[in-house]
């Protein structure tokens, strides 16, 4: 009899990376030019799981993002695992953008997942277990085509393919 392979999708982050990350576009921003005597700041929430950026102008809010998903990507963190909250003006005209750190499957994509798979028909279980989607299944390489179908969704969360056996 064949034995069952399987893997799990998950959507984990590395905060300590996040947290590296933000100190390292910190650290560029006090050396940028272009930042020189401008109010402009990137506070990081681990608990609360919130990044905020503000600056003096929506432009220079636009270039700290930029700062940080640079920063982000070197570090292999996905940019889509900032959702953007809300964009308000705070005092003294300056802007503030508010992120929300996404690091699970949400309900509605963990069931947009299984039916995507469901819908490759191949010969493989998807299932749901809290905030993981595990696929099993005989074939290694029916799991592979999942991986590569899975990939090709537009999620919000960024997915990680791990404990493949």
């Amino acid at each position: 009899m064949a034995k069952d392979h399987y893997f799990d999708i998950t959507a984990k982050l590395d905060m300590m990376e996040m947290k590296n990350a933000v100190i390292m576009a910190q650290k560029e921003l006090k050396t940028r030019f272009d930042f020189k005597g401008v109010v402009a700041e990137i506070t990081l929430n681990e608990e609360g799981k919130v990044l905020s950026l503000s600056s003096s102008s929506p432009d220079k809010v636009d270039a700290l993002k930029d700062i940080l998903i640079s920063k982000l990507i070197k570090r292999n963190i996905a940019g889509k695992s900032l959702e953007e909250v809300k964009t308000e003006g705070i005092s003294g005209g300056n802007t503030k953008i508010v992120y929300k750190i996404v690091d699970s499957i949400e309900k509605d994509e963990a069931k947009e997942i299984v039916k995507a798979i469901k819908a490759l028909k191949l010969k493989v279980t998807p299932s749901i277990q809290g905030d993981e989607v595990r696929v099993s299944g005989k074939k290694i390489d029916d799991l592979q085509a999942v991986m590569a179908e899975v990939k090709t969704l537009d999620l919000k969360a960024p997915l990680v393919f791990g404990n493949f056996k």
